[in-house]
């Protein structure tokens, strides 16, 4: 059934699985790295093996305005945003902002008050409409995004609404999909295959990708167990998002069978959502320097330090084959720079 739905294609793949050995002597661990970092051009990551799926429902609906929302850096919001020019279609971010003045949802952000920097600036780049949301306001992402697409139905528009980061049932069949590439390349012999790998490790920040690879590595056998890292709230909140989005993808695929059993790691929040501590900082720079694999201080550098921690406290055994997927993020990590003023 999955096989299908209606799906747009984005995706450069296969992407590569890579081998850097000063990983795997620091770690201690047998480390494939999943290059998700380039499944496409200025769009890559992971958001958009899941905007395949949810803007090819958009498109067999017939849209015209996609509306979405993440915060003011959002990697999903500016993968939406590009692939929209691509296809044509109008494309509305709601995008939080600290300040509580932002509290008018139709109103749009005027250009002077923008960044020039990072995914904001590719946002601004395709011509998507920018308005800010205040943290408050945020909470209530969902209702605000439907009185919105209501108001735009009102003006003959036929919109479609993205959930954050791409996170539904739908969307996560993007990395269903992935595990079937990842099987096809295990087979081939890339990747030490045809083994399994003991764990897949990834950045968690809504919990789509990771219910898409727990269903895809069991439905292929890739991995027998799976560790997302949080990087904003609790693995309480996560598992909870993770179980429900997965129950929404096996009613729309009842191929599907169980998920592979998982495990949400929250060791390496830092401050807060978007901040990386100074250690967390000086460990990406140093993985960058050793290896030449570039993390980013929102997801990917928070989930290699997940994995650090995991092998410390022997949550992962030294020498498990570990299966580490590249999420993306570069446009982050350059709307950063000044915080790695004293770690470069």
């Amino acid at each position: 059934m999955m096989r299908d739905l209606p799906r747009v294609h984005l995706v450069h793949g296969p992407t590569p699985l890579v081998k850097r050995k000063a990983l795997d002597a620091l770690l201690g661990v047998d480390l494939v790295i999943k290059r998700d970092d380039a499944t496409s051009g200025a769009e890559s990551g992971n958001k958009v093996r899941k905007l395949e799926f949810l803007l090819g429902d958009a498109v067999g609906r017939g849209a015209t305005t996609v509306l979405t929302c993440g915060g003011l850096q959002s990697n999903h919001a500016r993968a939406t945003a590009i692939a929209c020019a691509e296809l044509g279609l109008r494309c509305v971010l709601f995008l939080r902002v600290a300040d509580e003045r932002a509290n008018d949802p139709h109103a749009v952000t005027p250009a002077e008050a923008l960044p020039r920097v990072g995914n904001v600036l590719l946002d601004r780049l395709v011509g998507a409409e920018i308005r800010y949301i205040s943290r408050s306001l945020y909470a209530d992402r969902n209702a605000v995004m439907e009185q919105a697409a209501a108001a735009l139905r009102l003006d003959g528009e036929r919109p479609y609404i993205v959930p954050e980061g791409g996170s539904n049932g739908l969307g996560s069949f993007g990395y269903v999909d992935a595990m079937r590439e990842v099987r096809q390349q295990l087979d081939a012999g890339l990747g030490g295959g045809p083994a399994k790998f003991d764990v897949v490790v990834h950045a968690c920040g809504s919990g789509g990708t990771a219910a898409g690879v727990a269903l895809g590595a069991a439905d292929a056998g890739v991995a027998r167990e799976i560790m997302p890292v949080a990087v904003c709230d609790s693995a309480a909140y996560f598992e909870a998002a993770i179980a429900r989005i997965t129950a929404e993808a096996r009613r729309l695929a009842p191929e599907l069978g169980d998920p592979a059993p998982l495990a949400v790691d929250e060791s390496a929040r830092g401050p807060g959502y978007g901040i990386m501590g100074e250690a967390q900082r000086k460990t990406l720079v140093q993985i960058a320097r050793i290896s030449g694999v570039i993390l980013d201080p929102v997801y990917t550098g928070k989930a290699f330090v997940g994995l650090a921690n995991a092998i410390e406290r022997g949550a992962i055994a030294r020498g498990s084959r570990v299966l580490f997927l590249h999420t993306g993020g570069l446009p982050g990590l350059l709307a950063q720079g000044d915080a790695f003023e004293h770690d470069l």
